[in-house]
Formats: structure tokens, sequence, C-alpha cells
């Protein structure tokens, strides 16, 4: 009677445990993982709110370009989001496998030496987060910025585009033709910010050389007075176009330059009006043009 009443008590007691664990750790690692998701929903939706109201307050301000701070705080919340998410996600899975009973002294061992070969293979990576670290530290460019980027060992020219996103791994740009361009901060060696301050729009005019200098002159002068007047302009514009004089001789022609300051992003807009302006003043004074009025504009050539 007594080894029937045992048994069934050793039958019974696993069960219990079982159900026990079940009514307890089994339901803390549930709630452990919803809430994780949860909360990375949550930073998403503050990340985007955030990201959105930084958009909202460009888009109201008189300026047509994004201010310096706005770029930098877009740029560091996008990182503060990206980096929340990693942290949620690494404290969920060692308080789920402490709940599950396993031991985690034992994978000290074996997770230094899996640590030790992705070290060596996860060299890049970590060369990507650190780069990406110090570009948002030091300001190098920020969401919104039109940059032309240099990447390392790939014989690629430079990639000149528009940042829709920086976290501390890769840097993402859209080029003027609408291509998507990733690539991993570690290997940028060069950033030149095309929208940093203020731009310059420069502006080679050849001329013939029978053309009469002064009157080239008159006549762009007039132009960027023109230019300078004209409102839609005049707000993409620092200060009003100047004339250099001329630049350069070649055999069968000159070239006169015209510079403009303009808003950061803008130098582009201004150069193709001005451009555009240029060649109609001087045809209408019956001064030939060559086909190709070249002008320092690096989005054409990406």
């Amino acid at each position: 009677m007594t080894s029937t009443h045992g048994l069934r008590d050793l039958a019974v007691t696993p069960l219990n445990d079982v159900g026990l664990w079940a009514r307890t750790n089994l339901l803390i690692v549930i709630l452990l993982i919803i809430g994780a998701v949860l909360l990375t929903r949550l930073a998403n939706w503050v990340g985007n709110r955030i990201t959105d109201q930084i958009d909202r307050s460009a888009d109201q301000s008189d300026l047509l370009v994004r201010s310096e701070a706005m770029k930098h705080r877009h740029a560091v919340t996008q990182v503060i989001t990206w980096a929340l998410l990693a942290v949620v996600y690494s404290l969920t899975a060692v308080l789920v496998v402490k709940l599950l009973g396993l031991p985690i002294t034992g994978f000290v061992a074996p997770a230094t030496v899996a640590g030790v070969a992705l070290g060596f293979g996860a060299q890049r990576i970590v060369a990507d987060i650190f780069s990406g670290f110090l570009i948002v530290t030091e300001r190098q460019y920020g969401f919104g910025d039109l940059v032309r980027l240099t990447i390392a060992s790939t014989g690629l020219p430079p990639v000149t585009g528009t940042v829709e996103e920086v976290t501390l791994r890769i840097t993402r740009i859209r080029t003027n033709t609408g291509e998507v361009v990733t690539t991993p901060n570690g290997q940028i060696i060069q950033v030149t910010n095309l929208s940093r301050d203020w731009a310059r729009a420069v502006i080679d005019v050849p001329v013939p050389l029978t053309a009469d200098v002064s009157q080239v002159t008159d006549a762009l002068r007039a132009v960027c007075d023109e230019a300078f007047a004209d409102p839609s302009l005049r707000k993409l514009m620092l200060d009003a176009p100047s004339v250099m004089g001329v630049e350069s001789i070649e055999v069968d022609q000159f070239n006169v330059r015209v510079v403009a300051r303009s808003l950061p992003g803008k130098q582009f807009d201004v150069g193709r009006a001005l451009r555009a302006r240029i060649t109609t003043r001087l045809a209408r004074d019956g001064i030939t043009v060559a086909p190709a009025v070249d002008t320092d504009d690096p989005a054409s050539a990406s």
C-alpha cells in the first residue's frame, strides 16, 4: 500500500513542477518577450514622431533647407532608436535564458571562444559602428544633407546624393536619379558635404575669341542683376552673383566665370537658372556661345 502511494506521488510531483514552472517562469518569459516587442514598437513610434516633428519644423520654417541643428537632431534620433532596440533585445535574451534555468556561467567559456572568433570575423562591423559614432558626434553630415561619399577599395567613382538615414553602422543616401545607395560607415574614406552652411554655384561661360570681352562682361552683369532681382531666385541666394572675369583662354575661345553664393544644397538650382538666363541673353545680343556652358554641378555627374 505504501509503495503504491509512493509511485503515485512520484508521478504527480513532476506534473506539479511543470505546472508551477508554467505558471511562474514561463509566464514571466512570455511577458518579457511581449514587453520587449512593445518596447521596440514604442521606441520606433517615438523616434518616428520626433523625426516627423523635425521634418514639419523644417517645412514650416522660412528657410528652404534644414538647419544644421535639425539635421544633427534627426541623425541622433535615428542612432538612439537603433541603440535602444539593441539594448532591449540583449537584456531580454539574457533574462529569458536565466528564467529557462540554463546556467549563464556555463556559457562564459564558450562565449569567450565565440567572442574571439567573432572579433576576428566582425572587425569590419566594429569599424563601421565606431565610424558611425564619430560621424554623428562630429556632425560630419546628417539627414537631408547633400554629400559626396568616396568608398574605400571599390574602384568606383564617388557617389553623390541626399542622406536619408544615418545609423551607427550604415549611411543610406538617394542619388538624383532616385537610386538608394547603402554604405557601411567604416568603408567611407572621404565625405564632401555640399550643403553645409552655404554653397557656391560656379559657371564658366565659353565665348569665342572674336567676341568683345567688355560686351560679354556687361551682358553677364546684367544677367546677374536680373537674377538677383527675381524673388524666386533671390531667396535661394545669399548675395548678388558676380562676374569674376576671364578665367582661362583656349585655342578658339575664352571662359568668363560667374559665381553665386547660395543656400546649402541650392547651388544647383541657382546654377541652372543662371545658365538659362546667360544663354538667352548672349543669344539675344548676337554672341555665340559654345554648346556646353560648364558649371560646377556634382549632382549632374552622379
